[in-house]
């Protein structure tokens, strides 16, 4: 079975420097585990790898897909499996990193037994989510799967249609097919590592993250591609950029656009770890500490053979 390290977290946490002086390390390429560094344009609110950090180490899975169409978990592990296999035949180290939990899950896993998509009840949800707006549909959905509701944004409006599609289609919650998927054949022999700094640090950098962006031109970049795409594409979903198209329509100030971003971002980190705790084979670290981790990383590809039990005299 193939070796992939995985590096994981909440945003903010140092997934992309952990990662990228793994690679550089271990001779690996990165395969980005984002849902939303995968849109071209979408830069500076996805706080993608740095142009110097992905010249330093080649990354996969970053600027695959125009905002007009559609990427699902699905085209992820598709995508993500012709990476890692043309990473392994190059002879070097699939890093997977990122922090988006379905993703991973489903690169390890495969994809558990849920339905496949009902167009007419589909269209039927998505009228209701145009009519009534995304937080009642998520309240419903809070109503029959909690664990559901917990992991999934009440803004996210493809992951909540979904998630009430297959409870309708089946009578069982999505978490339970989580749970039961959970337990299914690995892909992939898989090193995960979830990175866990203290808790106010991680605020700390996610508020520091957030000024950063709004410095570097997130507005003007959320404008041109208001321009270019309009709201209702899919990458408008994700925090940052929703926050953003409000205050360029006028709705809030700049002021409360960062605010705003910056706590549903603190928001965002705790649905990540909600998620990843539930995950008993990571190995979470501290950042901070990167000979541990590369131990880790050193043990996990360079095995030591156990050793042969001498024979008596």
């Amino acid at each position: 079975m193939r070796k992939i390290v995985i590096v994981c977290g909440p945003t903010a946490s140092g997934k992309t420097a952990v990662g990228v002086e793994l690679a550089r390390r271990f001779r690996g390429e990165i395969v980005s585990a984002d849902s939303q560094q995968v849109w071209r344009g979408f830069d500076i609110g996805t706080a993608k790898p740095s142009a110097s950090e992905r010249e330093a180490v080649p990354h996969h899975l970053i600027d695959c897909a125009d905002p007009g169409e559609r990427f699902d978990a699905a085209r992820f592990v598709e995508l993500a499996d012709e990476a890692i296999a043309g990473i392994a035949a190059r002879g070097r180290v699939p890093l997977v990193v990122g922090g988006t939990g379905m993703y991973i899950r489903m690169l390890i896993h495969g994809f558990c037994d849920a339905p496949p998509r009902d167009d007419d009840l589909r269209a039927e949800l998505e009228k209701e989510m145009a009519a009534m707006g995304p937080a009642a549909l998520h309240a419903r959905l809070a109503g029959f799967d909690p664990a559901s509701a917990i992991a999934i944004s009440q803004n996210d409006r493809t992951r909540i249609v979904r998630a009430i599609e297959i409870y309708e289609l089946t009578g069982t919650r999505p978490s339970e097919l989580r749970g039961e998927h959970d337990f299914s054949e690995k892909r992939y022999d898989a090193l995960e590592i979830g990175l866990m700094p203290d808790r106010e640090e991680l605020y700390r950098g996610i508020e520091a993250r957030v000024d950063r962006m709004i410095a570097g031109g997130l507005a003007d970049e959320a404008r041109r591609l208001l321009g270019m795409c309009g709201r209702d594409a899919q990458p408008f979903a994700a925090v940052g950029y929703r926050e953003m198209a409000s205050h360029l329509r006028g709705e809030i100030g700049l002021e409360e656009a960062a605010r705003l971003i910056k706590r549903n971002s603190r928001r965002l980190a705790k649905r990540q770890l909600t998620w990843f705790r539930a995950d008993p084979e990571i190995r979470w670290m501290d950042p901070a500490d990167p000979a541990g981790i590369e131990q880790l990383v050193h043990a996990f590809i360079h095995p030591q053979p156990e050793p042969q039990p001498q024979p008596s005299v």
